[in-house]
């Protein structure tokens, strides 16, 4: 596995190794050891999701004030431009965000840790996006930072995303709660 570091502290692109043939293809999409090894993350996944969206449907940007959720993304059919934003002040990358595109085609994981918010718009006809998490899923918990929130300047390939009432209402991140 290769492990790509983007801006963000703790944020890693995975790139899986996959074996291919006139068959079709084979790749191991986790291995705790060889986890461990490449990222130094003790991780134990305790949930997984699977979502669907159409094209140029925006999902998120989402995180949990208590469980924080570290996540490992992937996307099993179409694609993504998948954002985070690190909301640890004790981080030296606070209030930063990065993106990646994740897609079928590039077989890319990214892993999220624990303590920063998560968004995707689809960038093809739909997308199977695909969840690791390692807390479960609290309603109570869950916040939402607004996807354009111009403080945050993220620079979105989707003109005019599809977005739930939810996501439309999310807060700045001057008014979003966040971690130490």
């Amino acid at each position: 596995m290769k492990v790509v570091r983007t801006k963000l502290s703790g944020v890693l692109v995975l790139e899986p190794q996959v074996f291919a043939d006139e068959r079709g293809y084979f790749m191991e999409t986790f291995n705790a050891e060889k986890f461990r090894n490449a990222t130094g993350a003790i991780v134990q996944f305790v949930q997984d999701n699977q979502s669907f969206s159409k094209a140029r449907v925006l999902r998120g940007l989402h995180y949990q004030i208590e469980q924080a959720q570290g996540k490992l993304v992937r996307v099993a059919s179409g694609a993504v431009f998948d954002v985070v934003v690190d909301l640890r002040r004790s981080s030296p990358t606070f209030a930063q965000w990065d993106a990646v595109d994740l897609s079928a085609e590039n077989q890319r994981m990214l892993w999220v840790p624990p303590g920063c918010a998560h968004g995707f718009v689809v960038t093809a006809d739909h997308a199977l996006f695909l969840y690791k998490v390692t807390d479960a899923y609290a309603p109570r918990h869950e916040r939402t930072i607004a996807w354009n929130d111009p403080s945050l300047g993220i620079r979105w390939p989707i003109a005019d995303p599809i977005v739930n009432d939810k996501d439309a209402a999310g807060l700045s991140l001057r008014d979003a709660p966040t971690y130490a």
